[in-house]
């Protein structure tokens, strides 16, 4: 069995002040600290059109997209802070999905995300910290071959959550995040090693 998870870590914003994006930097730490080996992107630096079959027949897929898909396949595990946009999934996050899902020549179908390990977060202003959008995320990612972690982290009230060094203030949180961390480790290394 391998000793190493791959994960690829990232926000579903591109927003510079994003509380998810502070979350899964957070996240990305527990990760690295149960033994993951952690890339941490930032989708703002994978600009895509929005999904269109037409464009992708015309032009191929863009270069973005061919990027962040082989970033996929090279890695084991997603570690994803989704934010909450009217109760489900940003449509930056959808997309990128849509972009890499599509047909990869000589690989087999869906091959960045089948089989791959995934554990979900999710940060908002709101009483419920972003719970109803990962009910969206969990399903599309089920549905295109991605094995998601039961547990998830969701953080309520994140405005005020973290301190000056970006931090989460509440232990209890930052204990729930180091779990789901290792949980993702050790899972990554079970089904992928």
């Amino acid at each position: 069995m391998s000793t190493t998870a791959n994960i690829l870590a990232f926000a579903g914003s591109t927003r510079r002040e994003s509380l998810n994006k502070r979350l899964v930097r957070v996240a990305a730490d527990a990760a690295r600290s149960a033994g993951g080996n952690v890339t941490l992107i930032d989708l703002s630096n994978f600009p895509l059109p929005l999904f269109n079959q037409d464009l992708e027949a015309a032009d191929g897929p863009p270069e973005s997209a061919v990027r962040l898909t082989q970033l996929m396949i090279d890695h084991d595990a997603l570690l994803i802070a989704s934010p909450e946009y009217n109760s489900s999934i940003s449509p930056l996050l959808k997309n990128a999905i849509d972009w890499v899902s599509r047909p990869v020549v000589g690989q087999p179908p869906l091959v960045a995300f089948r089989g791959k390990v995934a554990a979900l977060l999710s940060a908002s202003p709101g009483a419920f910290g972003g719970l109803r959008g990962l009910v969206h995320v969990r399903s599309i990612l089920g549905n295109i071959g991605v094995i998601v972690l039961p547990d998830q982290v969701a953080v309520p009230a994140a405005d005020k959550a973290f301190d000056d060094t970006d931090k989460l203030k509440d232990a209890g949180l930052t204990s729930k995040i180091e779990a789901l961390a290792q949980s993702l480790v050790e899972k990554t290394r079970r089904l992928c090693g």
